[in-house]
């Protein structure tokens, strides 16, 4: 491939944990350079989500060795955080940067001339933001997956069978945080025979849950609606309320999918030890929220299986698109092409942050951290509470 002065998108394989997503996949390379842009792409960066390196090449991208990739990015574009040997002055990174999570990462990435593009502070409400969402595209892929791993670990049918040896009932989910994540399980478990019951602290999450056919707890709790659609805080007496209010509901459930997240917050306690005792004896609990401070339930382990003495299974699903990764990268990479394009005019990087979109995930540029929440943080020396 014949080098040009175009700004080169550099795509790394992923190197946290164990991610098998990509950040670009071959279907987007062509928009890319149709762009203006040029495309490199470290060996093997597709390959865990099934994507050769001659798919990328036959697409219009150059293969390179990770060595080669720093002197070549202008931007790199990620899953999760780049390696620190990918990074220099004047670089633009774009992946999920988690910043409130560990904003003085964000001020180190400002102090050293890089601009962090963070698609999960993407303003969610503004529509034509859409197609850039990659948090909803991820949580798709996580809430259907969760359904299906609850259904193989559950030791019984999920639908209703009736046979000549009797009648099998059908598996009970409960399904509780009614975000993207949540009604994709809600979905998915009801085609596979379920029946669903679901509950969300905001209004307008329940008249979805039951808009998809689910069964909305009747709980008498305050309005949790946030900022931007999310679910707020709630004060520890009524978080603590909540969890009373769902335990009889959780006992009775063969199945409970948790996804409730605040962000900026570690996720609220919905399901306790008292709760997960009151469970029959090979029921299942997995807990979309797990990461480093829990999850929902007080037996989560990120990315643990944990069986408990009386014998509930509670998955700590952290990461569960990265084990879809052909279809996460897929949407994933379909988000990234679309901010690209709204943050590159003429085959360069144009950095507007009077715009919406661009005001929200642009956490740093220009030699400091401009995204005000961000920025707030650090003057207070904090990250996730």
């Amino acid at each position: 491939m014949t080098r040009t002065e175009a700004l080169t998108v550099v795509v790394p394989r992923e190197t946290g944990g164990h991610e098998r997503r990509v950040a670009l996949v071959p279907a987007q390379v062509s928009t890319l350079t149709a762009a203006g842009l040029a495309v490199v792409v470290e060996t093997r960066a597709g390959a865990a989500a099934w994507f050769a390196d001659d798919a990328y090449a036959s697409a219009g991208a150059e293969i390179v060795s990770g060595t080669e990739l720093p002197a070549l990015a202008d931007v790199v574009v990620g899953i999760g955080r780049p390696s620190p040997d990918l990074l220099r002055a004047g670089q633009v990174i774009v992946a999920l940067l988690r910043p409130r999570e560990d904003p003085a990462l964000m001020g180190r990435l400002a102090a050293l001339g890089v601009t962090a593009v963070s698609l999960d502070e993407l303003p969610r409400t503004l529509s034509r933001a859409q197609p850039m969402d990659a948090l909803t595209s991820q949580a798709n892929v996580a809430g259907y997956k969760a359904v299906l791993v609850a259904a193989h670990m559950l030791d019984r049918y999920v639908p209703m069978l009736v046979t000549a040896a009797g009648t099998a009932r059908p598996a009970r989910f409960l399904v509780l945080g009614v975000g993207v994540a949540g009604l994709a399980a809600i979905g998915t478990a009801r085609r596979l025979g379920a029946v669903v019951s679901a509950y969300d602290i905001r209004p307008q999450s329940r008249a979805e849950a039951r808009s998809v056919g689910a069964t909305v707890l009747d709980l008498t709790t305050p309005d949790g609606g946030g900022e931007g659609g999310y679910a707020r805080a709630l004060a520890d007496g009524e978080e603590a309320a909540l969890r009373t209010a769902l335990a009889p509901y959780i006992g009775a459930a063969d199945v409970v999918i948790t996804t409730a997240q605040v962000p900026g917050r570690r996720p609220p306690l919905l399901v306790d030890d008292a709760a997960i005792k009151s469970m029959a004896p090979g029921s299942v609990v997995v807990d979309l929220a797990a990461g480093p401070d829990g999850g929902n339930t007080a037996e989560t382990r990120p990315g643990e299986t944990v069986v408990t003495d009386n014998g509930v299974t509670v998955v700590g699903a952290a990461d569960l698109a990265a084990t879809m990764p052909t279809a996460a990268s897929a949407a994933y990479s379909r988000n990234v092409t679309a901010l690209l394009a709204h943050l590159v005019r003429d085959g360069r990087l144009a950095i507007d942050l009077t715009d919406e979109i661009q005001a929200g995930v642009v956490i740093a540029h220009d030699g400091r951290v401009v995204h005000p929440v961000i920025t707030r943080l650090l003057d207070h020396g904090g990250g996730l509470s």
